[in-house]
């Protein structure tokens, strides 16, 4: 069994070169799609006039 100092000095190496994670960027990712999403329907309906509750 390899030592335990050698395998935390090889995860900490690995993780420098990493970056934030694909946990943080798929939450980034779908929260700025959600965004977008969310102004598009906004936006969409905002000036359309609703008929269908006139009498």
């Amino acid at each position: 069994m390899p030592n335990t100092s050698v395998l935390l000095a090889a995860a900490a190496e690995t993780s420098k070169n990493d970056g934030p994670g694909w946990i943080l960027r798929t939450v980034l990712i779908v929260g700025v799609l959600g965004a977008v999403f969310l102004a598009w329907v906004l936006l969409h309906n905002y000036g359309k006039d609703n008929d269908d509750n006139r009498d």
